[in-house]
């Protein structure tokens, strides 16, 4: 009898655990009990924030996760995403990721995906198609809230050191054109100046990278004598920008009274807020590249049938290098106002941070 009992739990307790497993691999499982295939099309590997938003889908989407991952690095040229998603399609995968390059000029690719019944998730940047039923759902940073946080911090941080807006003149050393963040970070200066009264002297795209950065800041420096804020698209603009400044002779720090450069960066890379910690940066506004477990998560979501929101804001910060801005208001793309805790960086900060 005892045989018996301990046999039936023995069965009893192997059941659970073959249901265990099997719960667990339908989470990434197709309906066929194959792996998930998912291709994803990246823009490139322009920055920092570039090389951890794709280690992050590399890491989530991998074999060891129960997953077939089709990755393509675009190298910054929309024809070649245009190719790699239809590839996708050919090769009948269940889910694409899309972090485009541009906004426009994907209806026609995103119409062949619906027909061809495959959902579409927009990562990062934004597209603008005829009709959002085109793809199932985007996950990424507001990028206008960003520029309009950035803006709010210098018009703080100016009147709490005394500088009148028309003394402060301004470069910006804007991402590649027509992206999403180039569009919403401009967009947040733009509105700056003209609420303030600023002087924007210059803008021109630094294309989002180091070089670029610094090739378009040591032509501004010699068009223009009186620079003392450089407001830079990303962190690896920044780099350039700072490398520039730094060779023609000049300081970055937050001194404007006495000469100093103040440069204004996001990303939030772990060099970027080391910038900040030294003094290099003196306000740098987060884009969290961290989207691989959020993407895994809507697509979990969509395979136990359920609705997603269209749109999948991310929650994200603002560091600066000392505390003479505590808090800015800034108005996101929803047109909510809110308050947000501007972060004096500390080492410990920066070493706490996955990226």
């Amino acid at each position: 009898m005892k045989r018996k009992v301990i046999a039936t739990l023995m069965a009893m307790t192997m059941a659970l655990g073959m249901m265990s497993v099997a719960a667990s691999a339908s989470e990434t499982e197709g309906t066929d009990g194959e792996p998930l295939v998912i291709g994803f099309s990246q823009v490139g590997a322009e920055s920092d924030w570039r090389t951890a938003n794709t280690e992050s889908m590399k890491s989530t989407f991998s074999e060891e996760n129960g997953y077939e991952l089709i990755f393509d690095d675009a190298q910054q040229k929309q024809e070649n995403q245009l190719t790699a998603i239809r590839n996708f399609i050919q090769q009948e995968v269940d889910y694409i990721l899309l972090a485009p390059v541009t906004e426009t000029g994907w209806d026609t690719v995103l119409q062949e995906a619906k027909d061809a019944g495959i959902p579409v998730i927009i990562v990062d940047r934004m597209v603008d198609v005829s009709d959002d039923s085109l793809y199932t759902t985007w996950i990424g940073t507001d990028s206008l809230l960003e520029g309009r946080k950035a803006a709010e911090w210098l018009n703080a941080y100016a009147t709490a050191k005394g500088i009148a807006p028309e003394d402060l003149h301004i470069v910006d050393i804007q991402g590649t054109i027509g992206s999403t963040a180039q569009i919403g970070r401009t967009q947040g200066l733009e509105e700056g100046v003209e609420k303030y009264g600023w002087d924007l002297l210059a803008q021109q795209s630094g294309e989002f990278t180091q070089a670029k950065g610094q090739e378009v800041m040591e032509s501004m420096l010699k068009q223009y004598d009186n620079i003392n804020v450089v407001y830079c698209e990303n962190d690896n603009e920044a780099f350039g920008a700072i490398d520039a400044i730094e060779a023609a002779g000049k300081t970055v720090g937050t001194d404007i009274a006495n000469g100093e450069i103040l440069v204004i960066s996001f990303d939030t890379t772990n060099a970027g807020l080391t910038d900040v910690l030294n003094g290099k940066i003196a306000c740098d506004v987060e884009c969290n590249p961290l989207h691989g477990p959020r993407a895994e998560a809507l697509i979990k979501a969509l395979e136990a049938g359920e609705e997603v929101e269209k749109l999948n804001y991310v929650d994200e910060e603002i560091f600066a290098y000392d505390d003479t801005v505590t808090t800015v208001t800034a108005v996101n793309s929803l047109e909510e106002e809110g308050e947000y805790a501007v972060t004096p960086i500390t080492q410990e900060i920066i070493d706490g941070r996955a990226y």
